[in-house]
């Protein structure tokens, strides 16, 4: 896990690469890589490469970036890991091909060279990188299926950047004009969705796409793996297993993608709560017998209440014989850490405090890397959404088809409810017609409707225009005929990719923290999605009981709560400024905080 940078003058009439610029907006990203620093430059200064290295895999010097190729011609610089790259390696040897160190980030030139933009359909893992062609003078820049990985690029004057962070590129010569997207996007769902950034000339480089930097500047993003279409297609083709077999499939599955998401140079440990999904991955985190590194965060101000995870997260530990250590933490460790909490969050985000923290206490551990759960109730259908947008759209749609009625509803029911509860339930027979519009009315932060209070009619006017985001949210479950997947690809590709997956990689990269995600993987999500398309009913306890065993039976029966942090809380002592409590004022705060506003 690390901290790229690329800096490439394709233009003619562009300068040289400035080294102190990639400098700078590399080492703005030390946190994310600790272990070293490294540039290259290529023979006419057009072309530079940094990286910030956190050694994961293969720590000696060997494992260095960024790294070239033996014959001169390649040279990458790459964050995450590839957890086949042993099995890709022995293909490649089997091919002539001879390696001289023992990294991933070498098996990626050797496959580079062998298949050029093809490999990315064959790796396995979490990925950013920037692959420098020196015979096709080209940059090729590339990012895993699901976007654990975050990377960002800017164009300007003949001068292309990409970096692993939005404010790292702020430390380039970037246009910094407010971006109405991505301010309303933020507004509208805690957290900036992709491709935008709160900047006009930042965009980040689209989840399963690969992209060509050549003399003529970026050409246009190519996908090479769809999320929303492995589900499709899933829909498309069910298992034929009977639900006994499928739940034993589902479970090796499981093992598979946790003794994958293991491989390392490092102790990996496991951040455990009293949930399911950590749970499940904590059973099967026995690597060659070792017992597993555990981690629970408890809060002071929920001892002794039902929001305390700490005693059955401990229980979970003791059953599994684990190396296991709790931390407590407190408003005032909240209030300690406000400022570099705010600093180090890449982009705004109303969520990640109770990542930050708990990653916080896994770099007091000496632990590089961790496994989380994230991405277990996407896949396992344990949200509320699951069972309420079907629901929703079956009862609002006779509404919805006489949208007249319905829009005047919600202008006529809006500023009453505005005052009694949440101004989005005004919007239930509007939007809750469709899967994408009702998915919108249960997750947004705040209603389109609701935007020009916040940020002005022109800017809210604009930057829905550019969001358009009914129909990218109609486009992520059309054709899909199981409501079980098509709820999976809206909470995957918008929710768990926008926010859980971004906040889990400035949280722990703040840290020097490596979060790895064993469920948020593509063997898994291809080996259950033609499942659950036959068995839509399978729940999670079931796959527990089968892929864990040994978690408690109390673990398998307490109801879904999420991972509670009493944020609202602290807001009260921490946020002065802001009026009211709750996530929609510390969201109000954030975005000051981001654009220098007044909070």
């Amino acid at each position: 896990m690390c901290g790229i940078v690329a800096l490439y003058a394709h233009s003619g009439s562009a300068a040289p690469v400035d080294r102190e610029e990639l400098r700078r907006v590399r080492d703005h990203m030390q946190a994310r890589g600790p272990d070293g620093a490294g540039e290259w430059y290529s023979a006419d200064g057009r072309l530079g490469l940094g990286h910030r290295r956190l050694a994961i895999i293969d720590t000696t010097e060997r494992g260095a970036q960024p790294m070239r190729s033996a014959d001169g011609k390649l040279v990458i610089s790459f964050n995450g890991e590839i957890y086949n790259y042993r099995e890709l390696r022995a293909k490649l040897e089997a091919l002539g091909r001879v390696f001289a160190t023992d990294s991933d980030t070498e098996v990626l030139l050797h496959l580079y060279a062998q298949q050029g933009v093809e490999m990315f359909r064959q790796l396995r893992g979490m990925f950013a990188l920037a692959i420098w062609d020196e015979e096709r003078r080209q940059l090729v820049l590339a990012r895993d299926a699901f976007g654990i990985k975050p990377l960002y690029f800017a164009d300007r004057a003949g001068l292309f950047r990409c970096a692993s962070q939005v404010k790292a590129l702020l430390h380039a010569d970037v246009d910094r004009a407010p971006d109405s997207a991505g301010h309303a996007g933020f507004m509208m769902w805690g957290s900036v969705p992709e491709p935008f950034t709160l900047y006009r000339g930042i965009r980040s480089l689209p989840a399963g796409h690969w992209m060509r930097v050549g003399a003529q500047g970026p050409s246009p993003s190519v996908a090479f793996c769809d999320v929303v279409r492995v589900l499709k297609e899933a829909a498309d083709q069910p298992s034929e297993m009977d639900r006994p077999t499928a739940i034993a499939c589902i479970a090796a599955a499981i093992r598979g993608t946790v003794r994958a998401h293991q491989i390392a140079d490092v102790p990996v440990g496991v951040f455990l709560s009293a949930g399911i999904d950590s749970g499940m991955i904590a059973d099967n985190a026995e690597a060659s017998g070792e017992r597993p590194y555990t981690l629970t965060l408890g809060f002071e101000e929920y001892i002794g209440s039902g929001n305390d995870e700490v005693p059955l997260a401990e229980e979970v530990a003791r059953g599994l014989d684990a190396w296991h250590s709790t931390l407590v933490t407190r408003r005032q460790d909240f209030e300690d850490d406000r400022e570099r909490l705010l600093a180090a969050m890449d982009q705004p985000s109303i969520d990640g405090v109770n990542t930050w923290f708990v990653a916080r206490a896994a770099a007091r551990m000496n632990l590089k890397a961790v496994l989380s759960g994230l991405g277990g109730d996407e896949l396992f259908a344990s949200y509320p959404s699951f069972r309420q947008l079907p629901r929703l759209v079956r009862m609002a749609r006779p509404f919805a088809a006489v949208p007249g009625m319905a829009r005047l509803m919600r202008r006529m029911s809006a500023p009453i409810l505005g005052r009694l509860t949440s101004p989005k339930f005004a919007g239930v027979l509007e939007y809750g017609g469709s899967l994408g519009s009702a998915y919108l009315l249960r997750r947004c932060l705040h209603a389109p409707w609701e935007l020009p209070g916040l940020l002005g009619h022109e800017v809210a006017a604009a930057g829905l225009e550019q969001l358009q985001t009914l129909a990218a949210l109609q486009r992520t479950v059309e054709g899909n005929r199981s409501d079980r997947l098509a709820v999976s690809a809206l909470e995957m590709g918008w929710y768990m990719r926008n926010q859980l997956l971004r906040d889990a990689d400035w949280a722990g990269m703040a840290q020097s923290l490596e979060i790895r995600v064993p469920f948020v993987d593509l063997d898994l999500l291809r080996s259950c999605a033609p499942i659950f398309a036959r068995h839509p009913d399978i729940s999670k306890a079931e796959i527990a009981q089968a892929a864990a065993p040994r978690i408690s039976r109390k673990v398998l029966q307490r109801p879904k709560s999420g991972f509670s942090i009493p944020v609202r809380d602290w807001l009260s002592g921490a946020n002065a400024g802001s009026r009211g409590r709750g996530l929609r004022s510390w969201a109000r705060y954030i975005h000051g905080r981001h654009t220098g506003a007044r909070a």
